[in-house]
């Protein structure tokens, strides 16, 4: 299979490098009582010169000692929220990412090439300086940051994606089946956790993510649903198998598409408004609400349950990028969605998780199945109210 062609051009939003969630607003450039860090990015590290420092101003001061361009990441407690990020690292260029930070448990992570899951990904943690660390600026600054720190996540998301879906297809293609349907539902969590995005694309999500049962009479099916029905035939249904070119035809169209979102997303004019961060979260347990508490997003591999957890993933992502911007206004609708996330969480970390997979979903009792349908209506009430709460 030849790769997908990756381009990167330099986004107008990532000077903003801080997530209100867990960080102040402190501009990309290094201040005089800031704790200083140097990150030298190789190949195959991510090398600090230190693995801690106290809460405060710290600056990341990254050089790039390979021959390509690189990004350095700090990432909060769950490796999935991006606090702050600084891309298009040339060779021999350095940069500096200045952040204020809260105490806590972080993870930093090297990118050399921009894409895939990095190098280096190690613990990080902030001690307690006691000194207190307040967002700075103003309600304006505060919402463009976390619209900044949004589009970072996205971009890592689709990023993590590209190599993801090549590896998955390339074992597809091969007719090595046991490989393709064991990196399945692993490689659609990257999608599932920015969904929305996808579907703001317009026919992007209809050709990456259809079910059958969704495509109108006369349209072509393509995608990952596609390719899970010829990975786990129905049975005593008469399925034809695809052929090796109906094979490669599919993977060509589903890497195109892939592609096609990479492109958009990394596009310089590509922002995000901050009522669409909280109406995405939404629009991600609507998501589980519609398909995977049903059993019927993965009518055939039954992997229902890694689409939820990548899901929740993302919908938890958006709303901590916002919530501390709501919480002084309905400090009790904070309460309320923090604890409802925490049990719905919980609750799904009974049936496994991404990295040791999940209990497949015919495998579930029919009172498991309505726990989890509880659990979803629990969040998903508080949650419907978000965007009113962050707007208003």
């Amino acid at each position: 299979m030849t790769a997908p062609t990756i381009r990167f051009g330099l986004s107008a939003l990532t000077a903003i490098a801080v997530a209100v969630a867990l960080a102040g607003c402190v501009a990309n450039s290094q201040r005089a009582d800031a704790a200083a860090l140097s990150v030298e990015s190789t190949a195959d590290d991510c090398v600090l010169s230190s693995t801690s420092a106290p809460s405060g101003t710290v600056a990341f001061d990254v050089t790039n000692s390979t021959d390509i361009a690189t990004e350095f990441y700090l990432l909060a407690d769950d490796g999935l929220r991006i606090v702050g990020e600084v891309e298009n690292i040339a060779p021999g260029a350095p940069r500096t990412l200045t952040l204020a930070l809260q105490p806590g448990e972080y993870f930093t992570v090297c990118k050399p090439g921009m894409i895939g899951d990095g190098v280096g990904r190690a613990a990080f943690t902030v001690t307690d300086s006691g000194s207190t660390v307040e967002p700075t600026g103003d309600e304006a600054q505060r919402l463009d940051a976390a619209a900044a720190n949004y589009v970072a996540y996205v971009k890592d998301q689709v990023a993590q994606l590209v190599p993801a879906t090549r590896a998955f297809l390339d074992a597809y293609r091969a007719g090595d089946d046991d490989t393709a349907r064991s990196l399945y539902a692993t490689s659609r969590a990257y999608y599932e956790r920015i969904e929305p995005v996808a579907e703001s694309f317009g026919d992007l999500d209809p050709s990456i993510d259809f079910r059958e049962a969704d495509v109108a009479e006369g349209d072509e099916w393509t995608g990952w649903h596609r390719i899970e029905k010829d990975l786990w035939p129905p049975a005593d249904s008469g399925y034809v198998a695809l052929t090796a070119d109906e094979r490669s035809y599919f993977s060509d169209l589903l890497t195109t598409d892939t592609q096609a979102l990479f492109d958009a997303v990394y596009a310089t004019d590509y922002s995000v408004t901050i009522d669409a961060i909280s109406n995405g979260a939404i629009g991600l347990l609507d998501e589980v609400a519609s398909g995977k508490i049903t059993g019927e997003e993965e009518i055939w591999s039954h992997t229902d349950l890694w689409d939820f957890q990548g899901n929740l993933e993302g919908a938890r992502v958006a709303y901590e990028g916002v919530r501390d911007i709501v919480e002084p206004g309905d400090p009790e609708l904070v309460g309320t969605l923090d604890a409802e996330f925490a049990e719905l969480e919980a609750q799904l970390a009974t049936f496994g998780s991404l990295e040791s997979g999940f209990t497949y979903y015919d495998d579930l009792t029919t009172d498991q199945v309505k726990g989890l349908a509880d659990g979803v209506n629990a969040l998903a009430e508080p949650l419907s109210r978000l965007t009113a709460a962050l707007v208003d």
